[in-house]
């Protein structure tokens, strides 16, 4: 199992070119841990009623298949699932997967959002993306399928509709709590353009009478951009801008 180094991030940015996926069972709870997890989940959604339990895949192994290749096991549960954090004495708990889009500009920026007050982190900053559903059917959990979500979250997030085949794998994250993420890497944008869909897809969906999940987004070339922005960020955030940023002068 491939564990996060020692630091002040606690994260680690795998430098991967293949995923594969197996899938295996989610824990088996007792009856009281799954008494705890229901309570748990109930006091959260009192206080957040915009939380869903929607189906996820969460991260069940992570190990190295070669020098650039990981295999992820996976268990399909719903997002119910992560409050077992917040339930003590559990060693059960599944770490999330998700996947996020680097989305540059034409000058060599990022752009970076805030998480709507309808969201389950209000106030976060971290690069547009989501939790990994799981497949519908038969369908395969595979890197097109993980590009392809992605490509989704950009679109839906920030208005940005690119083509999930523009997409390229970039680092993987693994979390000090053992969450994994892959990102991705988008073509580069005219600020102008990020600025028009944003808007667009803000005023899309308030008239449609739902929140943007994303309320803000900043454009940010260092870390020292990031800690400008009031407000916490997601773990990965700084030093996948940090290295990010390094590899990528300004235009």
């Amino acid at each position: 199992m491939i564990k996060p180094p020692p630091g002040s991030s606690g994260v680690d940015l795998l430098d991967v070119r293949s995923i594969r996926f197996v899938e295996t069972a989610a824990p088996w709870l007792s009856c009281e841990e799954q008494a705890a997890l229901d309570r748990v989940w109930e006091d959260a959604v009192q206080a957040n009623p915009n939380l869903f339990d929607g189906p996820v895949a969460a991260c069940a192994g992570l190990e190295r298949e070669d020098p650039h290749g990981l295999v992820i096991t996976w268990a399909r549960t719903t997002y119910r699932h992560y409050a077992l954090r917040r339930v003590n004495g559990t060693a059960r708990r599944l770490p999330a997967i998700f996947v996020s889009a680097l989305q540059p500009t034409e000058d060599g920026r990022l752009m970076v959002g805030r998480m709507s007050p309808a969201t389950a982190a209000p106030g976060r900053w971290q690069l547009p993306g989501g939790s990994l559903e799981p497949p519908v059917g038969d369908g395969p959990l595979d890197l097109a399928a993980l590009r392809g979500h992605a490509a989704r979250e950009l679109v839906e997030e920030t208005g940005v509709d690119t083509p999930a085949e523009d997409l390229t794998l970039w680092r993987v994250t693994l979390g000090a709590g053992g969450n994994v993420g892959a990102l991705f890497t988008a073509p580069s944008r005219p600020v102008s353009l990020l600025h028009d869909r944003f808007q667009a897809l803000v005023v899309s969906e308030k008239a449609l009478g739902r929140e943007p999940e994303l309320d803000r987004f900043a454009l940010v070339r260092s870390p020292a951009d990031l800690a400008r922005l009031a407000g916490p960020h997601v773990d990965y955030l700084e030093p996948v801008i940090r290295l990010y940023t390094a590899a990528t002068p300004p235009a």
